[in-house]
């Protein structure tokens, strides 16, 4: 019979350690902050007070330390092992190129977003290029999972399924079949009979990472694991599960819409910041191939109020639009709503358009709205907020073969964005033929078929917009 293995209750505030659970840690004070973990190794202490002596030829320095000999990189044997494509192209765009054998991938996302349903596309079209993906399900039953795979079709039936969630008969299971592949739906469900703590709690998950981690680095399977997410929004557990993993991917979007956003937060093998467009029907997640042109596809070019800018997801420029509201207040203080873009961001820009432009927002409510569920977080997009809520205020359109671009400064200056020339490029693609910009950032070489305007402040840009 194989000895348990000893475990402690760590402090997640202070780290310290206890041989017992305990509602308050004795150390720091805090309550509920012990958790069961393994318990490290004891490393037998050398003799000599402390002071260096020689072991086998090698130099022992304290308690077991010993000196081994460094390696120059320039010596390092080996070269990148090449990824593996599932042909999903969005797929394979945000992870870099495609799957890197021996890696760990987690996948997050709002339930229903659609995370097991690209896992078991991407196993099944692993599977038909002649690899093979064992997808291990903690969550439903293997019928679930049948039923969703008819649907799917496109090879899906013939992924291998594995119903389990005790870690160790996982790892056995995996260490026999040896696929390329291997997917875990979800790291919540997984746990080690080696801890007495239920599944999904903190020193399980961190547990049943790190091991997955390390099978996946031994035997060089790539292991794809599904993680929950809070209220919040980030990843349920510990946040060095966030740490374990080569790479991170949050699937985005809205229920009500039908198109989902792929992002690669953290990626130790390509670009991070990366978004996948796909569109959800029922027969799965479809690739979209351009997502400007999804994006301003049921834009209402007449209506006032809505403008254009070029974001830049990762390495790919892609045009979304902006819409705003500005009305009237039926009572009280007014309202500040907005959608995919930082509240306290509209508020800063509503204070500069009022005191550097004139434009009145104290009696009015604001609504924005950046369309298509895309969150907006860098500064490129400020002039064309700026520029739609000019529009409602005059109740005048903006033209519709026009794209903003440009930081708006607390002084009412526009301020040049980055990689300009890419940005045009994407908006000459979809037609746009003039570019607003801040005058110090026009790029050498525009792209043929649009026209760069510089402007200096926003009241340059309203007298050209709004003679």
């Amino acid at each position: 019979m194989t000895p348990k293995v000893k475990t402690v209750y760590r402090c997640t505030e202070c780290g310290a350690d206890h041989p017992k659970w305990a509602g308050k840690c004795d150390v720091c004070g805090e309550w509920n902050t012990l958790v069961e973990e393994m318990a490290a190794p004891k490393v037998r202490a050398s003799t000599g007070g402390g002071s260096a002596r020689r072991v086998g030829g090698a130099q022992s320095l304290g308690a077991g330390g010993t000196v081994v000999a460094t390696t120059r990189l320039s010596q390092v044997a080996g070269s990148e092992a090449q990824r593996l494509r599932t042909g999903i192209d969005e797929f394979d765009f945000v992870l870099g190129g495609g799957i890197v054998p021996g890696s760990m991938v987690l996948v997050g996302g709002e339930p229903g977003i659609g995370k097991s349903t690209i896992l078991l596309q991407v196993a099944a079209r692993v599977n038909e290029r002649g690899g093979s993906a064992l997808y291990v399900t903690g969550e439903e039953s293997p019928l679930q999972v049948k039923l969703r795979a008819d649907r799917l079709g496109d090879g899906a039936g013939e992924v291998e399924l594995l119903s389990e969630t005790l870690l160790e008969t996982v790892l056995a299971t995996a260490s026999g079949r040896d696929p390329a592949v291997m997917i875990v739906d979800s790291i919540q469900t997984v746990f080690t009979a080696d801890l007495e703590g239920a599944p999904g709690n903190v020193g399980q998950v961190r547990e049943c990472a790190a091991r997955l981690m390390r099978f996946a680095k031994e035997s060089g399977t790539a292991v794809i694991v599904v993680g929950h997410v809070t209220k919040g929004g980030g990843i349920a557990g510990p946040k060095t599960l966030e740490h374990i993993v080569d790479t991170v991917l949050y699937f985005e979007g809205d229920s009500a819409l039908d198109h989902r956003v792929l992002r690669a937060t953290k990626n130790r093998f390509g670009s991070v910041d990366e978004i996948g467009v796909f569109r959800m029907s029922e027969s799965g997640l479809s690739p979209v191939a351009n997502p400007s042109e999804l994006f301003l596809g049921d834009r209402l070019t007449t209506a006032s109020g809505s403008a254009v800018t070029a974001l830049l997801e990762g390495t790919r420029p892609v045009l979304v639009e902006i819409q705003a509201l500005a009305a009237k207040a039926g009572f009280g203080t007014p309202q500040r709503v907005a959608t995919g873009y930082d509240g306290r961001r509209l508020a800063l820009l509503l204070a500069v358009l009022d005191k550097r432009a004139g434009l009145p927002f104290a009696q009015l409510d604001v609504f924005l709205n950046v369309v298509g569920g895309i969150r907006m977080q860098e500064p490129a997009g400020d002039l064309a907020v700026a520029a739609s809520l000019a529009s409602s205020v005059f109740d005048r359109a903006l033209p519709p073969d026009a794209i903003f671009l440009g930081e708006v400064g607390l002084g009412g200056e526009i301020r040049p964005v980055s990689q300009s020339e890419r940005r045009l490029a994407e908006g000459a693609k979809m037609g746009m033929t003039t570019a607003y910009m801040s005058e110090r950032g026009l790029p050498r070489r525009t792209p043929p078929g649009i026209r760069a305007v510089g402007v200096r402040t926003i009241t340059d840009l309203f007298q050209s917009l709004f003679p």
